[in-house]
């Protein structure tokens, strides 16, 4: 009998993280998979990432609603204990026979303490990295939940098993959006305006013609009420600037008010003649669109992992991604305005576009599925040192 793979994908970039693993656990003999879409994923305010996943061909077996409205440190809360009791259900229901969750976010906490609780062997993609903010908590405590662990590079293979975890469940599989990085770099040439022209978006038209950035800013979580200035600091340097800008909306964490607002108000009143805002692309085209640019600004975690593959250039804003692994297309900046600008400047300018594989060689969605395919899943082992 096959065994029975549960992924839980619960939000935008969660999807793009593991699209390559759910191809090759669907191809694989061995292997059944069974995809639940939960949280941000399905909110039409964080782009619609459900319709994205099912217009790409995936059978979704369960869809979660978990998400309290807010955006603060308590709905934080509230959302990952309702994640637990909704997914409780699921996986009593789908009874899989082990449960996939993904890197550092709350909702993967729901998703990893559900499946601890119910004896379901824990497999974890992404532990053992180092950012800033609450992620690296939920992540290192996703670590000590897990059973099996898919970790993306040798230093965070390192790391989880100085946290006690034994080294022959801690699997280098590189991660999967390293694999998409790869296709967009094999694939033909792209009209940037027509891989834009079915998504909408709002602003004005930007003649991308001569160059353009790409901004990908989230709210720092134990800095989530400076959320809205940190954006406004950012708007500021791009606006003053004049580049050619298409900006995509934060993930759903406590400060994504703050940001989504102060984007609003500073849209409102100023005239933005060369910045068109986007809710979500589907995961190749949003790498078409970075690997086109002159580069990106922000502080996604997408600046580090896909573009030191891509060799696109990355102006990292604050603490988000402090101590991260990461490649020489990053330059880091502090909150202001004046820093940012004349990082983005020369980014823009920027001929080199040196590519470093920190994070794996493209094979990552197979090497998941062989690893998933064998490994050893019982309970009993998992819990004796």
């Amino acid at each position: 009998m096959p065994r029975k793979v549960c992924v839980v994908v619960t939000a935008r970039p969660s999807y793009s993280r593991i699209r390559t693993a759910l191809e090759a656990i669907r191809a694989h003999p061995d292997l059944e998979l069974q995809l639940v879409v939960a949280a941000s994923a399905l909110l039409d305010r964080y782009g619609n990432a459900v319709n994205v996943i099912a217009e790409e061909g995936f059978d979704i077996d369960r869809q979660v609603y978990m998400i309290l409205e807010g955006e603060n440190l308590v709905t934080s809360a509230k959302s990952t204990g309702l994640g637990i009791a909704e997914l409780a259900t699921v996986f009593d229901n789908l009874k899989p026979d082990m449960v996939v969750t993904v890197a550092d976010r709350f909702e993967t906490m729901a998703t990893a303490i559900a499946a601890s609780y119910m004896n379901l062997p824990l497999v974890h993609v992404q532990g053992g990295e180092v950012t800033g903010s609450i992620d690296e908590k939920v992540r290192h405590a996703i670590t000590k939940l897990a059973d099996v662990h898919l970790v993306s590079c040798a230093p965070a293979r390192e790391r989880v098993i100085k946290m006690g975890e034994r080294p022959e469940r801690v699997f280098v599989t590189g991660c999967p959006s390293i694999d998409l990085a790869r296709e967009a770099v094999a694939a033909e040439p792209r009209d940037i305006t027509d891989t834009l022209s079915g998504y909408g978006g709002v602003g004005a038209d930007v003649d991308l013609g001569e160059g353009y950035i790409v901004v990908l800013q989230h709210p720092v979580t134990t800095e989530y009420e400076n959320a809205a200035e940190h954006a406004r600091k950012t708007l500021r340097a791009v606006h003053e600037g004049r580049w050619p800008t298409l900006w995509f909306w934060p993930n759903v964490d406590a400060g994504s008010d703050g940001t989504s607002s102060a984007i609003r108000h500073y849209r409102e009143t100023n005239a933005l003649r060369q910045i068109h805002f986007y809710k979500n692309l589907r995961p190749m085209d949003f790498l078409s669109i970075l690997l086109n640019s002159r580069g990106i600004v922000g502080n996604s975690s997408v600046a580090i992992r896909e573009c030191a593959y891509l060799g696109v250039p990355a102006v990292n804003i604050g603490s988000r991604q402090q101590g991260r692994d990461r490649g020489r297309n990053v330059r880091d900046v502090a909150y202001d305005s004046d820093a940012i600008s004349k990082a983005i400047a020369a980014m823009f300018d920027q001929d080199e576009r040196p590519q470093d594989m920190i994070y794996g060689d493209g094979s990552a969605g197979r090497q998941i599925a062989d690893t998933l395919a064998v490994c050893d899943l019982s309970i009993e082992k998992m819990l004796t040192y």
